[in-house]
């Protein structure tokens, strides 16, 4: 289905906003951009057209993607289900799983759709695992490792403030939190470390993660985030261990993608994957996800999956505070139901 006659109200214009505009027009949608800063000259560079202020793009849009810094989506997303507007947002749906909560809530009430842009869900490696999985092709899952490094973006800008990124765990990890829920299933208890810890609420620049999930089915994941020093190559692979199989696959590996960084990135600030074989994992998501909301059809990302990936990520720091394993059978942040 085409989403060629929808408006789209981009609101964000950093660097993950050139990748969703790529994606937009590439589906011939109508673009409004609307932000803080940068907008116009955003407009400019794409032929976008430009909204002044935020009550005038939502007044004129379909829906809205949400490429902000991470501390201001539930403001913006609940500003949106007020207008009656669906919504995309980039990850983490929100900092906090309460907040997360807040925003499926408000949708519901609201009639409209929220759906997190999770886009490891549309990478062909992490899809053909998943399907693999799904089909018993490799048996029961018994053990999962997932890694993901990057050059840091923690040394300049709002990432190095864990109030305002939540870290390492909740903006790099916070994708494979979803991805091994998504092949494991349902998670039991959570145990984290990070080295360095974070002083004062700042995060070290240089910096690893290390989480440990039990699942509802006996599988147990392990997952790895690392901020490295500047110019560290983007990376990331999976493990996945069943009883008659092993799926296994590394970014370095040559599989006819490339890990590049993207030209808008300024000091090493923002890695974003790039595809030399495949479609585009941002196209084929905007596409699932406007399409979803043009149809109603359900994507295979929700805001229930959204809100258990922030949820397990709170669980994780939980953790790294208490120095204790959280069951997340009890776990209850505050105004989480």
């Amino acid at each position: 289905m085409s989403v060629s006659d929808l408006t789209v109200g981009l609101i964000g214009a950093g660097n993950i906003a050139h990748v969703h505009v790529s994606a937009w027009q590439a589906l011939g949608a109508r673009v409004l951009v609307h932000s803080a800063a940068g907008a116009e000259e955003l407009a400019a560079r794409y032929g976008l057209e430009h909204a002044p202020t935020l009550d005038g793009l939502l007044a004129e849009v379909d829906f809205v993607d949400i490429v902000t810094p991470s501390a201001t989506h539930k403001e913006i997303a609940l500003a949106a289900i007020k207008a009656g507007r669906d919504v995309i947002c980039e990850k983490p749906l929100a900092l906090r799983a309460s907040d997360a909560h807040e925003l499926s809530e408000a949708a519901a009430a609201a009639g409209v759709r929220i759906y997190p842009a999770h886009v490891v869900r549309y990478f062909p490696e992490y899809v053909a695992a998943h399907e693999a999985v799904v089909q018993g092709r490799i048996g029961k899952v018994a053990v999962a490792r997932f890694f993901r490094q990057a050059s840091s973006p923690a040394g300049a800008g709002w990432y190095r403030d864990v109030a305002r990124s939540g870290g390492v765990i909740m903006d790099l990890m916070v994708h494979d939190l979803d991805q091994a829920r998504w092949l494991c299933g349902e998670v039991t208890s959570v145990y984290a470390v990070q080295s360095p810890p974070n002083v004062d609420g700042i995060s070290p620049v240089n910096v690893a993660a290390h989480v440990t999930l039990t699942h509802e089915g006996g599988a147990i994941s392990h997952l790895r985030a690392t901020w490295g020093a500047t110019g560290t190559p983007f990376k990331t692979g999976f493990s996945i261990a069943g009883s008659s199989g092993v799926l296994e696959y590394t970014s370095d590996k040559e599989t006819g993608y490339a890990e590049e960084l993207q030209g808008e990135a300024v000091g090493g600030d923002l890695l974003i994957p790039s595809s030399t074989l495949f479609e585009s994992p941002y196209l084929t998501q905007l596409r699932e996800l406007s399409t979803a909301l043009k149809d109603g059809s359900t994507p295979r990302v929700l805001a229930a999956d959204g809100a258990a990936a922030v949820y397990l990520a709170e669980a994780a720091r939980e953790s790294m505070a208490t120095g204790r394993t959280v069951d997340m059978t009890t776990f209850n942040p505050a105004g989480v139901a």
